[in-house]
């Protein structure tokens, strides 16, 4: 059996992954422990977001055509992917927050929303919150507005009916 046909399946399943995902984030993970490897994925698995370790030029055949395709000058040396789904910014996020834990871990770069950022352009998409963040804060500031309103309503009828009684 051709080498191809081998490699064809992971190809597939690499594009399935690329087809859904809204961002990736390349890393270079040698030097993690077993323990702290297992730790990071446990995170990203519980943020919706999937941890591969593939061949370099797997993942390139995999990203032809798509805007994915910008990370190939970053696929040297050991990498491992993070595809997130749903929220853009998980991968980014978790990746910096445990490399500040784990020296070892360093991001290469990524694509989020069809927009490639070197090392430094993923730590600070890792600041931007999650939309589901960004929602509540809109819906806290909403919140305090209508209910400051409803107080000063509440005391001006206060003080217009303690005033008709005098």
């Amino acid at each position: 059996m051709p080498k191809v046909e081998i490699k064809q399946p992971i190809v597939d399943e690499i594009k399935g992954h690329v087809e859904k995902a809204s961002s990736i984030v390349l890393v270079d993970y040698r030097g993690l422990t077993v323990e702290q490897d297992t730790k990071l994925r446990k995170e990203l698995r519980e943020a919706g977001v999937v941890y591969k370790v593939y061949k370099n030029t797997l993942l390139k055949r995999a990203f032809e055509g798509t805007d994915f395709s910008q990370l190939d000058v970053d696929l040297e040396g050991p990498s491992a992917v993070a595809f997130s789904y749903e929220d853009a910014t998980a991968a980014a996020r978790i990746m910096s927050n445990f490399a500040k834990q784990a020296k070892e871990l360093e991001i290469k770069s990524g694509v989020v929303e069809g927009t490639y950022y070197d090392a430094k352009g993923m730590n600070v998409i890792a600041t931007i919150p999650s939309r589901e963040e960004l929602i509540s804060k809109l819906l806290g500031s909403l919140q305090s507005s209508i209910t400051n309103f409803a107080r000063v309503l509440n005391q001006i009828a206060e003080k217009q009916g303690n005033g008709a009684e005098a």
